[in-house]
């Protein structure tokens, strides 16, 4: 049991409403990185100080760390633009003596072309084209383009060695060194040819490893005459970036249709789902995982972690690491976590509309960023797996269970009136966006379908040995119940395919299952659709049809390696009466009713004693204290149904708001005649208004936009401390602009200039945050035209995303 991080304020069941004292938003200095990364291998496997086992996770360990040193890379060009060809790197060179003596006869490297302009071939044709970096970045599998240029024409007779180097020590076994004769066949799929010599030029077809490392690797070339060796000198301008390829067939990640690689790897923004089955949100996130720094920041955070450079090349290792990091417990991660509704010392999970600010903060600072909630950790995940060249997509999986005792059940406690008992309901719910799922095919033991990292949880699941990160596992693995599969899946099983167990306590103390809800958990889980911004189910990915006999073996087998075997065991079953819960579509700031329908299958008269219990909740499923109930006892006649109905004032529920407006209505009941026991739980939300964006002119490359955003308060109450955030990949930098106090009812209207960097459809995403409404965001689609000429305009005057600019009113109206 971890008591620290599992006080998390309304992130776990079974913890006090009232939140505590905020964290601070700046974690202790980071420890030593040496001692710091043997801890974690160690903590990941238990062998790993030895490497004698076949099943280490994570590779060989460098011998020496990293640190922060991958910032030098990616600068962003200047006003020319990416598309212009960049100068070739040049150097005096030193022989194979060190002396710099240059003696006749030598083969001199006069400077390297890596033609890693956006508009050249090898950008194109990796599909690296629209990072904002002047560097070349290639896919690994996949042959690129360079040319040499030489101090005399080349000769059949002469050598010539292309080096790539990545971390302190690098050393030819571990991958790290590697070492491409020209003209001869290389070891591992790394090769070089010469496709043609012109002159001094040496035009060369450079062929990279499917197995590759992935990172920034230095590059150096040397020659062999018989006058002596000569290598050029290292270039920051030389680096080069090397990713995954889903588009290659030798490459494990590969993914063997275009339109999921273009929306799962190239697509830089998406929409994430929150709320509930029956009342589902959307939001637009804005992944940006070509913006300048990004690239950056996500290597930056393999370093942090301190993963060794040898085990970069497994995707399975990255993306546990990835996992791992994304949150801040136990290593200073990306987020830190909060769940309290006290965000005085940072920014509410509600107001991020991407993940580039969150990304470069923690790049430029090396601190955790406050704060994240499941669909902040999800979307940032999302974004360092694209960048890296995982295909991945954000899902929402509605009433996802989190299994806190491995019993593979949802377990839910009432006393002996069918009241709950939240001091004993410690598994939880989340209603919101769970996590990416990875294309790595095969799975697990010849499990074929993608892998799945769960980024909605920040527990500690059983297989990873106390380290903060969960999965990557086969989706056919949760689909069949096979939670002894690696990783982590009994947890994630649980979160999509659980029962709801409600148990009630009896006069002796003891407890006795009243009830199994076989629906309840993964009831809905969502994406984006392929293409379009169409929402698309795919809970038949992650489970089999609902009391389907599959499914119940499913849930059964995995039932069999809990902690809880028999739980089935114990049920009983009586079911004359049945509920239903209804909920009208509540708006924030106005009153509303819920009401339960009951109806009486049998045909004998029913009597039901009928118990409402209503409290604001988390989206996570922690709730606060019960602010209204109501009882009743209903007759109902032989097939005949009553509603019963509890009107709910705004002055009722309003002091009791948390995040998103979430609101949790706890049904029991007892039938007289037969003893059978009614319960349900049903989660319902306040609808918050959206922020209407509207483009005023044409967006061209490089020409100034204006944008005009009208917001409506639906409170009566003013909003205090208004903070607008506007952001867009390929538009606008993250950009923080605070307009003051909003009044009660009160519609605002606001106008922001931009620069658009690049052309193609883009999204331009807002959100509103204050201390009395949040979750209000709102986006445009902005169809940028090249500028004349062509090409792309990069400039640093992008907006600031490291403070917040007074931004005054265009108008005020009234309601």
């Amino acid at each position: 049991m971890m008591d620290g991080p599992r006080s998390d304020v309304g992130r776990w069941g079974g913890n006090p409403l009232q939140p505590p004292t905020t964290p601070s938003p700046e974690p202790e200095p980071e420890p030593d990185r040496r001692s710091h990364r043997r801890g974690f291998w160690a903590r990941c496997c238990g062998c790993c100080s030895c490497r004698n086992e076949a099943d280490d996770d994570w590779g060989p360990e460098p011998s020496g760390s990293r640190g922060r040193g991958s910032r030098s890379g990616g600068r962003r060009t200047d006003s020319r633009g990416s598309d212009s060809r960049r100068p070739v790197s040049r150097g005096s060179g030193v022989n194979a003596a060190g002396d710099g003596t240059i003696r006749e006869g030598m083969l001199v490297v006069t400077g390297v072309d890596l033609l890693s302009s956006r508009s050249d071939q090898n950008r194109r044709e990796h599909h690296t084209d629209e990072f904002e970096y002047d560097e070349l970045i290639v896919r690994r599998g996949q042959p690129f383009h360079i040319v040499i240029l030489l101090s005399r024409p080349y000769e059949s007779s002469d050598r010539i060695t292309l080096e790539l180097l990545i971390g302190n020590n690098p050393e030819v076994g571990k991958g790290t060194h590697v070492i491409i004769p020209v003209g001869k066949g290389g070891s591992g799929g790394w090769k070089a040819q010469v496709t043609k010599a012109n002159g001094k030029d040496l035009n060369l077809r450079v062929h990279t490893s499917p197995n590759a490392i992935i990172g920034k690797f230095q590059f150096t070339v040397r020659t062999h005459t018989d006058a002596g060796e000569f290598q050029l000198p290292f270039d920051p301008r030389n680096e080069i970036y090397i990713l995954f390829n889903p588009w290659c067939p030798e490459d494990i990640v590969y993914v063997d249709h275009e339109d999921w690689r273009q929306e799962y790897v190239l697509n830089e923004s998406g929409r994430i789902y929150y709320g509930t089955e029956a009342q589902i949100g959307e939001r637009t996130w804005n992944y940006g995982q070509f913006d300048h720094g990004v690239l950056d920041a996500c290597l930056y955070i393999l370093d942090r972690r301190g993963m060794p450079y040898g085990g970069r090349g497994d995707p399975v290792s990255v993306s546990r690491v990835i996992s791992a990091m994304v949150n801040s417990l136990d290593d200073n991660g990306v987020l830190i976590g909060n769940w309290s509704g006290d965000y005085s010392r940072g920014t509410n999970p509600s107001a991020w509309v991407g993940s580039v600010e969150i990304l470069l903060s923690y790049l430029r600072t090396g601190y955790s960023v406050p704060y994240g909630q499941c669909w902040v950790f999800a979307g940032v995940t999302t974004t360092v797996l694209r960048c890296l060249g995982l295909a991945a997509r954000t899902i929402t999986n509605f009433n996802s269970a989190h299994d806190t005792d491995t019993s593979l059940t949802m377990d839910i406690y009432f006393d002996e009136n069918m009241k709950p008992l939240e001091h004993l309901n410690h598994d939880s719910w989340a209603l919101g966006p769970d996590g990416p799922c990875v294309g790595l095919s095969p799975g697990p033991e010849g499990h074929s379908g993608p892998a799945r990292i769960s980024h909605s949880v920040t527990s500690v699941p059983p297989h990873s040995l106390g380290i903060f990160c969960c999965g990557p596992c086969s989706v056919e693995s949760i689909k069949n119940g096979l939670v002894y599969m690696k990783y982590d899946t009994p947890f994630i099983f649980a979160e999509v395919n659980s029962d709801k167990v409600y148990w009630q306590r009896q006069d002796d103390g003891s407890f006795k299952i009243v009830y199994v809800e076989e629906k309840a958990i993964g009831s809905l889980i969502v994406t984006k659709a392929i293409g379009s911004n169409m929402r698309e189910d795919i809970t038949h990915t992650y489970k089999y049809p609902e009391g389907s006999e599959a499914e119940r073996k499913a849930v059964e087998t995995a039932a069999a390696h809990g902690s809880k075997p028999n739980v089935y065991a114990t049920r009983d079953s009586a079911e004359d009466v049945a509920m239903q819960v209804e909920a009208q579509d509540a708006v924030m700031g106005q009153d509303l009713t819920v009401s339960v329908l009951l109806t009486n299958r049998s045909s004998s008269r029913r009597t039901v004693k009928l118990h409402l219990y209503l409290s604001v909740t988390f989206y996570t499923g922690v709730t606060g204290t019960i602010f209204k109930e109501t009882k009743k006892e209903v007759v109902l006649a032989p097939g005949a149904s009553d509603r019963v109905a509890m009107p709910v004032a705004y002055k009722e529920y309003q002091p009791h708001l948390v995040d998103q407006g979430a609101m949790l209505l706890n049904v029991s009941g007892h039938v007289k005649e037969n003893g059978q026991v009614l319960a349900k739980q049903h989660t319902f939300r306040l609808r918050t208004p959206d922020l209407s964006l509207t483009l005023l002119g044409a967006a061209v490359v490089g020409q100034e936009c204006e944008v005009q955003i009208v917001f409506k308060n639906p409170l009566p109450v003013t909003l205090t401390n208004v903070v607008f955030r506007l952001e867009g990949s390929g538009l606008q930098r993250p950009k923080i602009l605070n307009v003051g106090d909003i009044g009660g009812n009160e519609t605002v209207t606001l106008r922001q200039t931009f620069v658009p960097v690049r052309p193609g459809p883009r999204q331009l995403i807002a959100s509103l945050d204050s201390p009395q409404l949040s979750q209000v965001h709102g986006v445009i689609q902005v169809d940028v035209a090249p500028a004349t000429g062509g090409g792309s305009f990069f400039s640093d005057a992008r907006g600031d995303s490291h403070s917040g600019e007074a931004i005054p009113m265009a108008s005020r109206g009234g309601a």
